[in-house]
């Protein structure tokens, strides 16, 4: 699997920079990271130039489409390099234009770590808060017709990760609309006996197949991700029937997808006419009793954000009873196998993507216990900076593409006429580089992934139709970024001001 020989960074580096137990987070330190100073290399590694660029490389292709993206990446595929993409209304279609929207929050709110102090050419700009705007809703326009699917349970990452951003931030009413038919539409899938949310209409692998929901209820523990959007519905608009529809589906998932042991089950098919559980498997993990990774970490994200919502003790103790699973199963290096339980040897897949998913959790977590346990607090907060280490230093890309402006040979009529040419000169394109990329006898072949990350395994399982494991995904650099915002909007890392009050968040 491929490894980046990267600066290591270790957890304590990053505490270091952000504040410990030592100095709570009430109280961010001021001495540590500003504007003006050197950052560490796991800051620098979250906001970087090359992070920025990547995500503007992929998307600035649409910029001179005739419509609107129909097609969203998803994978690098067999170049380890390149996207592969799937249509509009595949589940993952949200996740890279929910990162574009996380590159907005961020430069609108914490201009200062857009923008950053040591980029190397400060002297090209970065992509104007206009056309990043722009590009946000280019990518944006189709997806709203996603709102009204009734055959998938993936809306809450269909939708939310980037209407949720398009409304906090520019109160965008079509963004509004559609997510609060996302949810009525989600709600419609939700089953009185069950107390849940279908999930899959149908399954397939190569060991078993489902294709009648008329008896087959199928529900997965990814769908606690969900009901982010339910609960932001039932406040935005008082109906307090999503509110109640996702508390239930998290009291169901909690009684039935988390073991004795305290870690998950993938999937759990209860009988349609009594409701009660009939058969518990996995779908993506090593064995139906195993801990698939992502699920672990699904769960974890999925109960913090109900907690979050409902301020219910009893998903606040499930969240931390699951994240102590997953990193007790941690290996030294802070980064996830694919499975916990599958054997390990040196061909065995990472998968970056549930580590990314359980740190935002994790920073979750710490958010609720700090002012009332600082020990645990402290605890999660560095058990996701070990992840993200980890992460760092193994598995994330190449940074080597930055911005520049290309050479114009455009110099336009003025009057008056005698104004100096540099005046009238229109200044060229922004444009991305890529120092890695050569010249061969066939034209460029591009070095640097697309992603900023890559180790992520979308299934390993050995029945899968199809195997995919060891490449970028879109929903791991998402999650990558959203925990960069998350530090930011903690008032972790020092020297991040609020754009808007001018003082440190906390």
């Amino acid at each position: 699997m491929p490894v980046h020989k990267n600066t290591t960074i270790s957890a304590k580096q990053g505490l270091e920079t952000w504040g410990n137990g030592k100095n709570s987070p009430k109280k961010p330190k001021t001495d540590g990271l500003s504007p003006e100073t050197t950052p560490s290399p796991l800051v620098k590694a979250l906001y970087s130039e090359s992070a920025t660029a990547k995500l503007w490389n992929v998307a600035s292709k649409a910029l001179n489409t005739a419509t609107p993206p129909t097609l969203y990446p998803e994978y690098t595929g067999a170049d380890g390099v390149t996207y592969v993409y799937r249509t509009l209304d595949f589940w993952t279609s949200g996740f890279f234009p929910g990162s574009l929207y996380l590159l907005l929050e961020r430069q609108t709110l914490y201009p200062g770590f857009y923008d950053i102090p040591w980029r190397v050419n400060k002297k090209s700009p970065l992509p104007h808060k206009l056309q990043l705007q722009h590009l946000c809703q280019w990518w944006t326009a189709n997806l709203h017709a996603n709102a009204a699917k009734r055959d998938t349970h993936d809306l809450g990452f269909m939708i939310a990760p980037w209407a949720m951003k398009a409304w906090s931030l520019n109160r965008d009413p079509q963004a509004y609309n559609s997510l609060v038919l996302a949810a009525h539409s989600l709600a419609s899938r939700f089953d009185e006996r069950v107390q849940s949310l279908r999930s899959w209409d149908i399954c397939h692998t190569k060991r078993y197949s489902f294709t009648d929901p008329e008896k087959d209820f199928l529900v997965i523990i990814d769908n606690m991700l969900n009901l982010d959007l339910l609960f932001w519905a039932a406040k935005e608009t008082g109906n307090a029937s999503f509110h109640d529809i996702a508390v239930a589906h998290a009291r169901t998932t909690a009684k039935h997808h988390i073991r004795s042991d305290n870690s998950t089950v993938h999937v759990v098919n209860y009988e349609t006419d009594t409701g009660l559980p009939k058969s518990k498997f996995t779908h993506q993990g090593y064995s139906d009793e195993s801990c698939w990774a992502r699920g672990q970490a699904w769960g974890i994200l999925g109960f913090m954000q109900t907690f979050d919502w409902t301020g219910e003790m009893e998903f606040l103790t499930t969240a931390c009873t699951l994240a102590d699973y997953f990193i007790r199963r941690l290996p030294d290096d802070g980064v996830p196998y694919w499975d916990f339980d599958a054997p390990v040897d040196s061909s065995c897949p990472r998968d970056t993507s549930a580590g990314m998913v359980a740190g935002c959790g994790m920073l979750l977590i710490y958010k609720a216990l700090r002012g009332a346990d600082e020990d645990a607090a402290e605890f999660y907060l560095k058990s996701a900076v070990r992840i993200l280490a980890g992460t760092v230093n193994r598995f994330m890309t190449p940074g080597d593409l930055r911005f520049e402006v290309g050479a114009s040979d455009t110099v336009v009529p003025t009057y008056p006429d005698d104004l100096p040419e540099h005046e009238r000169r229109q200044s060229g394109a922004l444009r991305v580089t890529d120092s890695r990329s050569t010249q061969n006898g066939n034209g460029t072949c591009k070095k640097t992934p697309e992603t900023i990350l890559d180790g992520a395994t979308i299934n390993n399982y050995e029945f899968a139709t199809r195997r995919w494991a060891n490449h970028g995904l879109v929903y791991a650099d998402y999650y990558f970024m959203l925990m960069g915002n998350m530090l930011l909007e903690l008032g972790l890392v020092s020297g991040a001001r609020c754009a808007i009050h001018g003082e440190h968040l906390l």
